[in-house]
């Protein structure tokens, strides 16, 4: 009866696929004289389908699961072409119309090789990350990118015309990165960056790819991306999720960070005066909020989650910040402004703070709003290093 059951299950499987899974067709021409446009990139953002157009401008992508994509198609000579698609179990298809780029003189930088290296270094920390995963990434082409620091402002820019490709050994992906744009503040502790993906797996032995899935499970489960899957289907606390309404105020007895730093620098560069920077060191060491409060009777799905007129697009709605805790994963790094009760376990935490009102995100737990929401704690260490495919399912 065993041998029975596993060989019914090897012979349905292709038919379950099939069933469950769509194709994307589409053609690639010219704007202008409708010509098609051979050779033409065409991936999904973040996702792990990708091909090129044929001669006659046509592609095909096979295999693809439900759920909501950006399209992105991208050549030599043309500008960037993207549109949302929602995809179900029927076919797909589109006709895309390319327009030529006009020609524009990018700023002229000169810096030395010092300075270059100096500042991708920064980059590739702020990019890529500094966990473990960080240490098996390897930039195949470095040079491809425009990096400028403003040293007034503390800030680096970077962005590049071609894919900046990684590969990421310890997930067994290489990622192609059209990279847009790139700020990393010192002053504000920020990182925010533009740009679209595509995920290509890796060859490697059996063994390989074994550690592979576990490393792909171990970045994927506590993330923003399972916390939304999580959401929708209402199983928060059946996947390790709490969410709690949280308050804060800031400290007023704490200047703002860019006086903090500029009154740092003098007194230690231009005029150096040892009281002054002790004090100014000290005010730098206080906390950055206080009055904080915790509810601690964690949010219901319902409380929280709206549907949208949009099928497969859901919408997170909170009146203050969102504190979430991921309770099968102990925190490993140390957020001095992440707020904690020392009665609560030293597990994950995010805090999610909004630029609009609601946070909309599809059904595979992306965020598609724009500007995006901040996330401090556990998920603002979330880089390339750590990140798997928006089609990714835990088993794949």
């Amino acid at each position: 009866m065993r041998s029975y059951w596993i060989y019914l299950i090897i012979i349905l499987c292709p038919f379950i696929a099939v069933a469950q899974n769509a194709t994307i067709t589409g053609k690639v021409v010219n704007a202008a004289s409708k010509n098609p446009v051979p050779n033409a990139s065409v991936f999904l953002s973040n996702a792990t389908y990708g091909t090129s157009t044929n001669e006659t401008g046509a592609f095909t992508l096979a295999g693809v699961k439900p759920g909501q994509y950006e399209l992105v198609v991208t050549t030599v000579g043309y500008e960037d072409y993207s549109q949302t698609i929602q995809v179900g179990r029927d076919p797909v298809k589109v006709n895309i119309e390319l327009t030529q780029k006009v020609l524009m003189l990018r700023e002229v930088v000169i810096s030395s090789a010092a300075d270059w290296k100096k500042n991708y270094e920064q980059f590739r920390r702020d990019f890529i990350g500094t966990t473990e995963n960080s240490k098996l990434c390897k930039v195949m082409n470095p040079h491809i990118l425009n990096l400028i620091y403003h040293r007034n402002k503390q800030q680096l820019e970077a962005s590049g015309d071609e894919f900046l490709v990684v590969e990421n050994r310890a997930l067994g992906y290489r990622t192609k990165f059209l990279l847009k744009n790139f700020v990393s503040d010192a002053i504000e502790h920020t990182i925010q960056y533009a740009g679209k993906a595509l995920f290509e797996e890796l060859p490697g032995s059996v063994e390989q790819k074994k550690i592979w899935k576990l490393k792909r499970e171990e970045a994927y489960y506590g993330s923003a991306q399972h916390f939304y899957r999580s959401l929708y289907k209402d199983k928060l606390k059946e996947e390790g999720f709490e969410a709690h309404d949280f308050t804060r105020f800031l400290n007023r007895e704490r200047p703002e960070e860019g006086l903090i730093q500029q009154k740092i620098k003098r007194y230690r560069d231009i005029s150096p005066n040892r009281d002054s920077l002790i004090n100014w060191y000290k005010l730098s060491n206080l906390t950055k909020w206080n009055r904080e409060n915790l509810v601690r009777i964690p949010y219901q799905s319902f409380e929280i989650l709206r549907k949208t007129p949009q099928a497969g697009i859901y919408a997170v709605v909170f009146p203050h910040l969102l504190y979430v805790v991921y309770n099968k994963k102990e925190e490993k790094t140390e957020f001095r402004d992440v707020y904690r009760p020392l009665d609560m376990g030293n597990f994950e935490t995010s805090i999610i703070t909004l630029y609009n009102n609601y946070i909309l995100f599809d059904m595979n737990g992306i965020v598609i709003s724009n500007p995006s929401p901040l996330y401090e704690g556990t998920w603002s260490k979330a880089k390339l290093a750590d990140l798997v495919p928006v089609d990714y399912e835990p088993g794949d």
